[in-house]
């Protein structure tokens, strides 16, 4: 992989357009980036990152909190990174744009616009960029494939951050496992760790349910068989589980059908004196009851001849019913002529009252014609009634002709008053809307003003408290200064002490007969004795890890006040060096002045409608009195013509109404004589005919009682039945006769005969015989049917048993071989010497590979002095497989390398770095990476060391490789020619190369 051209605008602190041409700075081979703290030197390096994975380096983004976006940038800018590289033989071109918060094109307030991102390919034949894709996850995936790496992965070996390597170096084995795994991607072999744990938990506890079924079988045969089976104490895994159930269960079988035999045979001799006892009850129960039946017979027998009296007078009583049934035609009809009789009399007497003296005795032909003459009359009054009715039209007419004019009237006199005030309510409306454009006017330029206010007030308050954070952090870094001298002064003191008394440390290994190591006698006659206060190593080197760790927290503390100065000189710039109460009173004034002029410019909208409203209103007016006037001249008109239309009906009228008040009253008093006639008329013709009516009905009812062999009509309906009383005496006479026919029956039934005649049964005796064979019965049935039970159970579960072995026996097979093989992976096996997990394994290969890669550049940058191994050995009771360590040529000694100095620790790490970076390279496919970056840690070094650093990075160059070097150490400007220089200024950070080809 090889960066040409870097485009960066608006993103992090360049609020404007910059770009970096890589091709320039790497024809140099070794080039620098450099600037003050805070220019944004990191940031050329996250937006390489950005532009290729769409994401900053996860650590400076949750450590610095790093947003995209530029605050210096004006707002309708929008961020974007465009870079131009070459990957796999393929020239590409990647820009991408972060969502953005934009001012809205209309109206006020802002919008947010999506993310963007486009990926172009250059065409070498044609000479033109061609597009590949605008998908986020499209372009994800082509730059991982290519580069075969993750992001992780492309920052911790192209970016090569020197901190994170300084901590690998002196981690633990966890955590150096852990960066290991993240960069190798070697998490699929914990993976297959955890699929064989789960594995093995999964057919254990597979193996554990079968065993538990199997004894839980065993538990329900023993219930089953009862005492006929034992049982020895067992648990799930035990030995020979299966082979005790089975054989327990073949003895408990056999027991229960030899049982079952048993309880057959008492069932069979049970059974047969149960059908003896119960012949011999059903003999005795049917002579009980015919004897019963004889005597229930005589007893019926004697109650009939008590009722036969009784009997005999219903049925002359139901004979004179049936006679009378012949006469019950006429008696019907003559009681309905009867009533239509009296019903039409009293109509007629009605009609009658209502008629008057004149007529009162006339006859229905008579009153039939004065009801003619009353309604030839009416007719004659048809005309002069629409006469009237059209008189009474007119009047309503008339009055509201008067009714419209008044109104008319009520409408011009307030039309008239409100065009009067017209010109004044409409310069009055106009003013106000003049009134409130200046005040929109002047909200602008006050809105303009706030956001400059709501910055500088908030660079105070920031100024402030980075004011009193730079106190503290002076505070900090002297007492943190002094410490630093105090355990230095301890060390060397006891480094001293140490020297001095050297000699007794070498005295408590001298053995008789054994060489001196100084010396090399033999004898040792007088050897050196430690006196009170020896200082032996251990206690130095105490007092050393006491100063080193002083020393980095007084870095540490030094670093964090240069950082909050830089804040704070930032801060002072913007904010200036006006008090931040003056800022705030004045802030709150702009802001209580835009929000008046904001409420006395929103009313311009509803000012405009009033007046739109008004006009209106005017126009509505003035066209409505023109109206009114064009209608007052054609009621005048109409009033006219209705006055002599009323003149010619009134004449008309005068006539027609005879002595009545109207025609209305005349007519309706005729029709109420001819109605009175007529109905009148009706009823006395109704009355006539039903009277004729009756006289016939009566006339037919005493014929039809003298045939029937009645005396009078009465003697016949009097001895007539009603149904509910036919009905009753109907059926008293057919249960006589039924209940008769029964007992003869009963009487002559000769079984029944000689029964009576035999001596009363004993029944109650027979019935406890035949109960007492019956429960002998059924408890022989019941064990019957408890053994059959008991058979099939044993059985059933038996050969359950014998399937759940079967089906066992390769669970505990695959159970065992996963059991080994998951102890051997998670390195708790007997057979894994080293306890050594999978994963570990994986990366204990991949550590001794960088640490070979490493070795061969830290050999240069030590001159020949150093050399990184890797070792498995366990570490007390813990697991081995990802040790590091450093052997001292010097010394010839494997120390560990928490013990290096601080350069010591900065080229070991850049070696173990650029190391790592080749092998992650090799497993990546061996994708070239012809760009690298290394970031800082170059003010640790002497001038010696950083002599020999920069010449292993040069030599990078023999392998057309180009390396930056991002630092602010101010020797490396003149050792390195190709310089990139990150300018910090307050409108923004800007970019400037010097001293490339």
């Amino acid at each position: 992989m090889r960066l040409h051209r870097l485009d960066v605008t608006a993103f992090g602190p360049f609020g404007g357009s910059q770009s970096v041409d890589f091709d320039a700075l790497s024809a140099a081979g070794l080039f620098l980036l450099h600037g003050p703290t805070g220019a944004g030197k990191t940031s050329v390096l996250d937006a390489v990152c950005y532009a290729l994975y769409g994401s900053v380096p996860g650590a400076r983004q949750s450590g610095q909190g790093l947003t995209l976006r530029s605050d210096h940038a004006p707002p309708g800018t929008r961020t974007a990174v465009t870079l131009d590289l070459t990957v796999a033989g393929r020239r590409l071109e990647i820009t991408r744009q972060p969502p953005w918060e934009r001012p809205k094109k209309r109206g006020t307030g802002t919008t947010v616009d999506k993310a963007q991102s486009w990926l172009r390919e250059y065409d070498a034949v044609t000479g033109a960029w061609k597009d590949l894709s605008r998908s986020h996850q499209e372009i994800g995936e082509e730059v991982t494939q290519l580069l075969g790496m993750s992001r992780e992965q492309f920052c911790q070996v192209v970016l090569l951050p020197q901190g994170d390597f300084a901590a690998f170096l002196r981690a633990d084995a966890e955590k150096r496992g852990k960066l290991l795994g993240r960069l190798f991607e070697t998490h699929r072999f914990a993976e297959v760790e955890e699929r064989l744990a789960e594995r093995r938990r999964a057919t254990e506890a597979d193996v554990r349910e079968g065993d538990a079924a199997l004894l839980a079988d065993a538990h329900r045969m023993q219930q089953a068989a009862g005492d006929a089976m034992e049982l020895p104490e067992l648990r799930p895994g035990d030995p020979g589980l299966a082979e005790a159930v089975l054989s327990a269960a073949a003895v408990a079988r056999g027991t229960a059908r030899e049982q079952l035999t048993v309880a057959g045979c008492r069932l069979a001799a049970a059974e047969s004196a149960q059908a003896a006892a119960d012949r011999a009850l059903d003999g005795v129960r049917e002579v009980a009851r015919l004897q019963r039946r004889f005597t229930e017979a005589r007893e019926r027998a004697r109650r009939l001849e008590e009722r036969a009296g009784a009997h005999q007078e219903a049925q002359a009583r139901m004979e004179r019913s049936r006679k009378a049934e012949a006469v019950a035609p006429a008696l019907e009809l003559r009681d309905e002529a009867d009533a239509e009789h009296r019903r039409a009399a009293t109509v007629e007497a009605h009609a009658r009252a209502a008629l008057p003296d004149t007529l009162a005795d006339a006859s229905a032909a008579g009153l039939a014609a004065a009801a003619r003459r009353a309604a030839e009359e009416l007719g004659g009054l048809e005309s002069a009634r629409r006469a009237e009715q059209r008189l009474a039209g007119l009047a309503a007419e008339r009055a509201d002709l008067d009714r419209q004019e008044r109104a008319d009237d009520d409408v011009l006199g307030e039309t008239e008053a409100w065009l009067a005030d017209w010109d004044t309510a409409r310069a009055v409306l106009q003013a106000r809307i003049d009134a409130a454009q200046e005040a929109a006017g002047r909200a602008e330029q006050l809105d303009a003003r706030r956001e400059p206010a709501r910055q500088r007030l908030a660079a105070a308050r920031t100024r402030d408290q980075l004011a009193r954070d730079t106190e503290a952090a002076q505070r900090q870094a002297l007492a943190s200064r002094q410490a630093a001298l105090a355990a230095r002064a301890h060390w060397l003191e006891l480094k001293e002490q140490r020297l001095n008394g050297i000699a007794a440390e070498l005295a408590a290994n001298l053995r008789q007969g054994e060489p001196c190591a100084v010396c090399g006698a033999t004898e040792h006659p007088a050897p050196a004795r430690k006196v009170a206060g020896h200082v032996d190593r251990a206690a130095e080197e105490r007092a050393l890890a006491d100063h080193q760790r002083a020393e980095e927290r007084h870095t540490e503390d030094e670093r964090r006040l240069g950082t909050v100065r830089e804040a704070l000189a930032a801060a002072t710039a913007e904010a200036g060096d006006a008090p931040t109460d003056r800022l705030a009173a004045e802030a709150e004034q702009l802001e209580d002045e835009y929000a008046r002029a904001r409420r006395d410019a929103s009313a311009l909208h509803a000012v405009r409608e009033e007046l739109r409203a008004a006009e209106e209103e005017h126009a509505r007016r003035t066209d409505a009195r023109q109206q009114a006037a064009l209608r007052a001249a054609s009621r005048v008109a109409r009033r006219d013509a209705l006055d002599r239309e009323r003149v010619t009906l009134e004449e008309e009228l005068t006539q027609a109404r005879g002595g009545f008040g109207s025609v209305a009253e005349r007519a309706a008093q005729l029709e109420r004589q001819a109605a009175r006639l007529t109905e009148a008329a009706e009823a006395a013709r109704t009355a006539e005919d039903t009277a004729q009516r009756l006289k016939d009905a009566d006339a037919r009812l005493a014929d039809a009682a003298y045939r029937a062999g009645f005396e009078t009509p009465a003697a016949a309906a009097a001895a007539l039945l009603d149904d509910d009383t036919h009905r009753e005496l109907q059926r008293r006479l057919d249960d006589w006769a039924t209940e008769q026919a029964a007992v003869r029956a009963v009487l002559a039934e000769a079984d029944t005969v000689a029964a009576a005649e035999r001596p009363p049964v004993d029944v109650a005796a027979a019935e406890d015989a035949a109960a007492t064979a019956g429960r002998l019965v059924r408890d022989a049935a019941s064990a019957r049917d408890a053994a059959a039970r008991r058979c099939a159970e044993l059985d059933r579960l038996s050969a359950r048993a014998a399937t759940g072995v079967r089906r066992l026996a390769p669970l505990r097979e695959e159970h065992d071989r996963v059991a080994r093989l998951a102890a051997l992976t998670a390195g708790t096996s007997a057979d894994n010497e080293r306890r050594m997990r999978l994963e570990s394994y994986v990366l204990a290969a991949r550590l001794e590979q960088v640490a070979a890669a490493a070795t061969v550049r830290l050999k240069r940058m030590s001159s020949g002095r150093y050399t990184l191994v890797h070792s498995d050995d366990r570490t007390g009771r813990g697991r081995s497989g990802l040790g590091l360590h450093v052997v001292d040529a010097w010394t010839g000694r494997e120390r560990d390398t928490a013990t290096l100095s601080g350069g010591e620790t900065f080229f070991a790490s850049l070696a173990l770095a650029l190391g790592l970076a080749d092998v992650v390279t090799d497993e990546a496919g061996g994708v070239r990476l012809d760009t690298l970056f290394i970031d800082e840690g170059f003010g640790s070094l002497d001038e010696q060391t950083l002599d020999e650093v920069l010449d292993v990075l040069d030599s990078l160059r023999e392998r057309d490789r180009s390396v930056g070097i991002v630092s602010h150490v101010a020797d490396l400007r003149r050792r390195v020619h190709a310089q990139l220089e990150v300018v910090k200024g307050r409108s923004g950070s800007t970019l400037r190369l010097s001293g490339a080809g």
